[in-house]
């Protein structure tokens, strides 16, 4: 079970480094909050292996996507693994529609990171918010764009 849970994370680790989601290399997909950075990125659900998407009940389709967020530590030179968190945002469009992004905590050995999945129309711009908050620390909120094809 235990090489099951790791081929799963390794293709879920290879498929986010690979696609994301149509947009150019120069994207930011971090910020730094002094020691904490979040991590953050989209990806089509359809890029997720079959096998992976049934664990985690995740459903695949060219109109959904996924947001994954993590949060490292840098102490002495030394960076951590993803850290757990407390992971909420949304997304709204052009035409100032929300959608609350429920976010799914995965946890793969010493790292945790999260998943929410979210449904989009093809060419559609959306704007994201993402707030994180780990222990006692100040609330990291985090924005960004992405445009996404359904193609």
């Amino acid at each position: 079970m235990k090489w099951l849970i790791q081929s799963i994370f390794l293709s879920l680790i290879a498929v986010m480094a690979q696609a994301q989601v149509d947009q150019p290399k120069e994207i930011k997909t971090s910020e730094k909050f002094g020691e904490y950075t979040v991590h953050y990125n989209v990806f089509h659900s359809t890029d997720i292996p079959a096998k992976v998407a049934e664990t985690y009940k995740l459903v695949r389709g060219k109109d959904r996507a996924l947001v994954n967020v993590s949060l490292t530590k840098t102490d002495n030179g030394q960076t951590s693994l993803g850290l757990p968190a407390i992971v909420t945002g949304k997304t709204k469009n052009l035409m100032q529609q929300q959608q609350a992004l429920t976010f799914i905590e995965i946890k793969e050995g010493d790292a945790t990171y999260y998943l929410a999945p979210f449904v989009f129309n093809n060419e559609e711009v959306l704007h994201f918010t993402v707030d994180v908050v780990q222990g006692d620390a100040k609330p990291m909120s985090v924005t960004f764009n992405r445009t996404l094809y359904t193609e």
